[in-house]
């Protein structure tokens, strides 16, 4: 049996990925325009969330689905940078919050890494 904080940590990237598909516009939104392929990439990543999710839940690839997990975030940090430098990617959310989001980025890196 794994511990609650791992099923939750998967629970959320489950979660998160399916989001990808009810909204995909708002995360085509959030996209720097040097990444090709926003519609593709929001499909691809929502997928990737939630096998690394589910993955995550499983005691035999609970450890590549946390390195997975952390490469994402790592891979994901330039989208939350971009956020904060362009006001349509923004989302109207307050600055600050966009600020806060940078290191919760390094917290869930290192709530990841927990389980590798």
């Amino acid at each position: 049996m794994l511990p609650w904080h791992q099923y939750l940590m998967g629970v959320l990237f489950v979660l998160a990925g399916m989001n990808h598909f009810r909204k995909p516009k708002l995360y085509e939104r959030i996209m720097p325009p040097y990444i090709p392929a926003h519609n593709a990439m929001v499909m691809l990543s929502g997928i990737a969330e939630m096998i690394l999710g589910f993955m995550l839940m499983n005691k035999n690839t609970q450890s590549e689905a946390a390195w997975g997990i952390i490469i994402m975030l790592v891979v994901f940090l330039p989208i939350h940078i971009y956020m904060l430098q362009s006001e349509k990617a923004a989302m109207k959310l307050p600055k600050w919050v966009l600020i806060l989001r940078l290191p919760l980025q390094f917290g869930l890196m290192y709530w990841a890494f927990l389980y590798t």
